[in-house]
């Protein structure tokens, strides 16, 4: 599936002037997706890959899956073959392409220069010697200059063709401007023949031949397999003909673990807010409404009523009953009780009205809090409870919705 490191593709502009050959790994150390441009103006790799993500054109239908028509007509079998015995008979052609193994093969220059305009300018300007055109496509296998050419024709492919030579044909339909082939290439390495092994390879390419959706893909698939990807060949020649590019995905790895620790952080601290909430949640259900074995008193509680919806009516149960019986309760002196102290002050600063509450101290917590407001305990309580309500509301509407908007 990779190129050979002699590769050689065609990247010039096509309408402007003669293309001239491009080594893939000819000379150290350049970057595969340079051309003759300026080591200050060289992205970084992150920087060429988020600019990639709005460079994509809209998707486009497979060309192996989507109907050929025209004027409501559908291309006909017959048709198709046709064109193939016109490539395969070489009837009066005048086309003589050199392949690397010194191989011919004959084409007509009317549809080579009706399907690429690389051809077009090539055949305007070169002179005709015995009444034919020569052409050399050199760094590529002769098959697949054989696949390129018969699809110039028919539109058509062999399946094992394009396994055998995607890289190849991905390298040819970018250099003489083919975008159905690309579009072709494209999404058979995406969907069927890009693996670990070949990922860096193909990434490669995918930079040269401006293939950003490929090169986006190509670039997760290295990170998410970065120690297969790395013990793979392709990553060994990347290393010995381009170190900036082996070095620039390192840092895109390292930036990629930094941001998964970020990740996993911000969703446990998410995740304790959300508990944080639940408990304020089970407090007022217990204190207003009562559950199971514990409520308030002037309400009959039933022992046989159905299971509790809070998950934290259990844990506070349990708690409120120690805290109503400790001997050591005050702040600090029983780790229980401290628990119940500060569940009681953080309900008292996400309450909206203090004077209906029916949380023990609701009240006396609110009042305190607004005599020291400007205390560093009571800055760091309001960037709790802010905390608290900004996540609920992303992950639901806050059942405090009214204290929501003191704190946001």
């Amino acid at each position: 599936m990779s190129l050979p490191a002699t590769t050689t593709t065609i990247i010039s502009t096509p309408t402007t002037k003669t293309p001239q050959p491009y080594h893939l790994s000819a000379t150290r150390g350049n970057k595969p997706w340079q051309t003759a441009t300026r080591k200050d103006q060289r992205p970084s790799l992150p920087t060429r890959l988020s600019l990639l993500r709005y460079r994509q054109q809209p998707p486009q239908p497979p060309l192996a899956t989507a109907v050929l028509r025209r004027r409501s007509c559908c291309v006909s079998a017959a048709t198709t073959e046709s064109w193939d015995r016109l490539f395969d008979d070489a009837y009066r052609a005048d086309v003589s392409i050199q392949t690397s193994s010194d191989d011919v093969i004959y084409a007509h220059s009317s549809i080579l220069g009706l399907a690429s305009p690389v051809f077009r300018t090539m055949f305007k300007r070169q002179s005709r010697s015995k009444r034919i055109f020569i052409v050399p496509i050199r760094g590529v296998p002769p098959e697949a200059v054989r696949v390129f050419i018969r699809f110039l024709y028919s539109s058509r492919y062999e399946e094992n063709q394009m396994e055998e030579h995607v890289l190849s044909l991905l390298v040819l339909s970018h250099s003489y401007v083919i975008p159905r082939l690309k579009r072709e290439c494209e999404f058979q390495l995406e969907h069927k023949y890009l693996n670990v092994d070949n990922a860096i390879d193909v990434f490669q390419l995918a930079l040269l031949c401006d293939a950003p959706r490929l090169g986006i893909i190509c670039h997760r698939l290295i990170l998410k397999n970065f120690k297969a990807a790395s013990l793979s060949d392709g990553w060994k020649v990347m290393k010995e003909s381009h170190p900036i590019l082996e070095k620039e995905l390192l840092e895109t790895v390292v930036d990629e673990a930094h941001r998964q620790k970020e990740k996993v952080k911000k969703a446990n601290e998410r995740k304790t807010y959300l508990q944080l909430y639940e408990a304020m949640e089970a407090l007022v259900h217990i204190c207003r409404d009562g559950c199971r074995t514990i409520g308030p008193h002037d309400k009959a509680l039933d022992k046989h009523q159905e299971p509790c919806k809070y998950e934290a009516c259990k844990g506070l149960e349990s708690l409120v009953r120690h805290f109503a019986g400790c001997k050591l309760r005050v702040p600090g002196g029983c780790v229980q009780c401290k628990r119940m102290w500060q569940l009681l002050e953080l309900h008292s600063r996400i309450c909206i009205d203090p004077n209906v509450c029916r949380v023990p101290l609701c009240k006396n917590f609110k009042e305190r809090s607004r005599r020291y407001k400007k205390k560093k305990d009571d800055i760091k309580w309001r960037i709790l409870v802010r905390k608290i309500l900004r996540t609920k509301s992303i992950t639901g509407a806050p059942y405090f919705s009214l204290a929501a908007s003191q704190f946001t």
